[in-house]
């Protein structure tokens, strides 16, 4: 069991236990009070827990974040005068850098009901967890300019921010100027995370891994079996891998499904020679997910779904591509278990092969204990997101996105079939009692969250130079 599975466990068993106390005191309410006040309660306190508790935030808002940075990220001490930020000494910036401002942030009452934000000049706005007390890590990039002039301006809405603080300075080189291959362990994972960036590249490969099969419940309101819904909705998917990066400008030829099984990707790296058919679509061959490739791959001969052959179709394609910026998820942020093993996957293909990139950009699509992460709105900056444990050091890169970029991300990510079919009525409902009661806004790009939580003013990365 993965640790987001246990802290999810964790939270209905402790979510399971206040239903149980609360549902014992509203009894006695109607007992020992009056009949009726029950009644009246049960569906304000339904709609109180909507609005305000139904996050799915697996740690304490006030716990630090735990983040250390290389020795390239230099730290700057800064004070906060009137919520300008004014470093102790000048600041000599290119204006390409990547800028995180470390600062303690504390929550006032208000906000532990309305979540806690920091403006900065009238450019964004970056949110935070509501009762937030603790280290966080706001996202500058984008703004060297107002900040080396003594001219950024920090306000708290909701939180109250300190006298003193950190910026850590990554140093700036832009990777757009370079070969970029993206790893997609599901078609629209490179959306999510690296459209800005592979859109602008100097030359772009998009690698997915699996045809994302199985959940297809909503083909199945078609009238097709469980099967049917499986391969059709595969096939929709290995289909938007292909022609979705085209709207960025990435040849056909350039764009490559290897069609393995959506969730099997751990069985297979246990077993490395043993094939593991689908969940759900009745397949033991990946070619029909293959049919819209123009590249031939090596176990085109076979289709067999093995961990040898998805590392003989990646070194293909690597060798291939020669990218030198290898973008591909982050092996301790994200918990998903087929972007874990497509990292893996990626590593133990480049071991011993005659090419090698210059960098690995790591990205997180998914986070173990936060699934608002990054929270606030749409257009938004894109704070750090929560790191409780001292992990790997790596060096954060950010992208900034003009909005013209962002509309033509949340357009490609309209595009895809998985982020297309409404949100369940109680979700909707949910939605709408946050933005009622705790002011929360609704993307204006989609329904679904992707939407609000991928078209950002910043795409962050984390940073490794081999």
């Amino acid at each position: 069991m993965s640790r987001k599975q246990q802290l999810l466990k964790q939270h209905r068993r402790n979510k399971r236990m206040g239903l149980l106390v609360g549902l014992v005191l509203l009894l006695g309410l109607g007992v020992f009070v009056h009949w009726w006040l029950p009644l009246l309660l049960l569906p304000l306190l339904w709609a109180a827990h909507e609005a305000w508790f139904a996050d799915h935030l697996f740690y304490s808002p006030g716990e630090d974040y735990q983040y250390q940075f290389p020795p390239e990220c230099r730290a700057h001490p800064v004070k906060l005068v009137d919520g300008v930020v004014q470093a102790q000494a000048p600041l000599q910036l290119a204006g390409d850098e990547t800028l995180v401002l470390e600062l303690r942030l504390k929550s006032r009452w208000l906000g532990r009901l309305l979540d806690p934000s920091v403006a900065l000049n009238s450019d964004d706005r970056q949110t935070f967890e509501r009762g937030v007390a603790g280290l966080r890590y706001l996202n500058l990039t984008g703004l060297a300019e107002p900040l080396a002039a003594g001219q950024l301006r920090l306000l708290g809405r909701h939180c109250r921010l300190p006298a003193e603080g950190r910026l850590w300075v990554a140093a700036g080189s832009d990777l757009r100027d370079k070969r970029v291959m993206v790893i997609a362990p599901h078609a629209d994972d490179a959306e999510l995370a690296a459209y800005g960036l592979y859109s602008q590249a100097k030359e772009t490969w998009v690698v997915t891994l699996t045809a994302g099969e199985i959940e297809a419940e909503h083909y199945q309101q078609m009238g097709m079996s469980k099967v049917e819904s499986a391969r059709m909705k595969g096939r929709l998917r290995a289909w938007d891998s292909i022609a979705v990066p085209r709207w960025a400008g990435v040849p056909e030829s350039q764009c490559v499904q290897l069609g393995y099984f959506c969730l099997q990707l751990p069985a297979m790296q246990a077993a490395p020679d043993q094939p593991v058919s689908s969940r759900e679509a009745d397949l033991a061959d990946t070619r029909l997910f293959r049919q819209f490739n123009l590249m031939a791959l090596p176990s085109d001969q076979d289709g067999a779904p093995t961990w040898n052959n998805l590392l003989a179709d990646l070194r293909e394609v690597l060798l291939k591509a020669r990218p030198q910026v290898l973008v591909m998820p982050h092996p301790g942020l994200d918990p998903h278990p087929d972007h874990i093993c497509a990292q893996a996957a990626v590593l133990e293909a480049l071991q011993g092969l005659e090419w090698q990139p210059e960098t690995v950009l790591g990205y997180a699509n998914h986070l173990h204990d936060n699934d608002r992460w990054p929270m606030g709105d749409s257009g938004a900056g894109v704070a750090l997101p929560p790191q409780l444990e001292n992990g790997q050091i790596w060096a954060p890169y950010s992208l900034t996105l003009d909005l013209a970029t962002q509309r033509d991300k949340a357009m490609a990510l309209g595009m895809m079939h998985d982020l297309q079919p409404p949100a369940p009525f109680k979700r909707r409902i949910r939605r709408l009692l946050q933005r009622w009661l705790a002011g929360r806004k609704t993307s204006p790009y989609g329904e679904n969250e992707f939407f609000r939580k991928a078209v950002r003013r910043h795409e962050l990365f984390w940073r490794r130079d081999r």
